[in-house]
């Protein structure tokens, strides 16, 4: 599974990050930042919680 990340769209409403901090982190401005592009292995359900959770769809999954 890869996470995908359109930061044009990104508003920096940070659900996605506050769901999963260990996959999103956010930039000096508050947009989301990828810290992987393979979800590990048992982490799929934060991807999928951090990805349904952002109000833009400026995140999606890939399998």
């Amino acid at each position: 599974m890869r996470i995908v990340l359109d930061p044009e769209r990104c508003q920096g409403h940070g659900r996605c990050y506050m769901l999963a901090p260990d996959l999103f982190d956010a930039d000096d401005v508050g947009h989301c930042l990828l810290l992987v592009d393979d979800v590990p292995a048992g982490r799929e359900d934060a991807a999928r919680s951090g990805v349904e959770n952002c109000p833009e769809q400026a995140l999606t999954l890939i399998d």
